[in-house]
C-alpha cells in the first residue's frame, strides 16, 4: 500500500473500510481512558471517519491527519457548516467546528505540531499499513505523544495473507510493535463482518519520552 495506491483508492471510491456511523468501540471503551473534555485527540490516517464527529460531540478538539484531499473534502461535505482552510508546516489544513484535518503525510507530522495532544484514536491507521511500514508507524506515533497519553487502537485479524487493506495484524505483532513504548490492555475481541476478528486495545504512552 503505497502513497499512490492510497490516493487511487479514494479516487476510485474503493473505501470499503469507511463506516457510516461511529465505531462501537468508542461508546463501549472510550470512557475507560478518562480523558477530560477539551483535551485534543489525534486521529492518524483518519479518512473521512465519523468517529471524529463522535469525539468532537463529546467535547474533544480533534486533529486528524489524512493523505487524501478527497477524504478531507468528503468529510467537510458531511455537514452544512463553513470550513476554514489554511496552510501550516507543509500541510493543507481544514478546520470545521472543532475538527481540524491536516492533509499530508503522517510521517511528516512532527513533535512540535503535536504539543497539545492529550489522547489518540487509531481505528484504521495501523491496519491500513503493510508490514514493512507498521514498525515505522508505531515508532513515529510514540514520538508524538507525551508519557501518560492514552488512546484506543482497533485491529483486525483474518486468515488471508494477500488481503488488505485492512491488513491482518495479530495480537503478537501488536505487542511487538507497541509494547516498547506503550502499556497495553486488550479490552475486547469479537467477530466482525466478512470473517474478520476485531480487537480493541487501550494504550498508554510509557515514560520518559524517547
Amino acid at each position: 500500500m503505497t502513497t499512490t495506491d492510497w490516493l487511487q483508492r479514494w479516487q476510485q471510491g474503493r473505501i470499503g473500510f469507511h463506516r457510516e456511523a461511529a465505531h462501537p468501540a468508542l461508546p463501549a471503551h472510550w470512557q475507560r481512558l478518562e480523558i477530560e473534555a477539551g483535551a485534543k485527540i489525534l486521529v492518524p490516517l483518519c479518512g473521512k471517519s465519523r468517529d471524529m464527529r463522535w469525539l468532537a460531540e463529546r467535547g474533544h478538539p480533534v486533529l486528524g491527519v489524512e493523505l487524501s484531499p478527497l477524504a478531507v473534502d468528503q468529510f467537510v461535505a458531511q455537514l452544512d457548516q463553513p470550513a476554514l482552510r489554511y496552510r501550516q508546516s507543509g500541510f493543507e489544513c481544514t478546520r470545521q467546528g472543532s475538527v481540524e484535518l491536516w492533509c499530508g503525510d503522517f510521517f511528516h507530522f512532527q513533535v512540535d505540531q503535536a504539543a497539545e495532544l492529550a489522547g489518540f484514536y487509531d481505528r484504521a491507521a495501523l491496519i491500513a499499513l503493510p508490514p514493512a511500514t507498521r514498525q515505522r508507524y508505531a515508532h513515529h506515533l510514540a514520538q508524538l505523544l507525551l508519557p501518560g497519553t492514552r488512546g484506543l487502537l482497533v485491529t483486525l485479524t483474518h486468515q488471508d495473507p494477500e488481503r488488505g487493506p485492512p491488513f491482518s495484524v495479530s495480537h503478537e505483532e501488536v505487542e511487538a510493535l507497541m509494547a516498547p513504548n506503550f502499556e497495553l490492555s486488550l479490552h475486547d475481541v469479537s467477530a466482525a463482518e466478512e470473517g474478520l476478528v476485531e480487537s480493541v486495545w487501550e494504550l498508554t504512552r510509557r515514560g520518559p519520552a524517547i
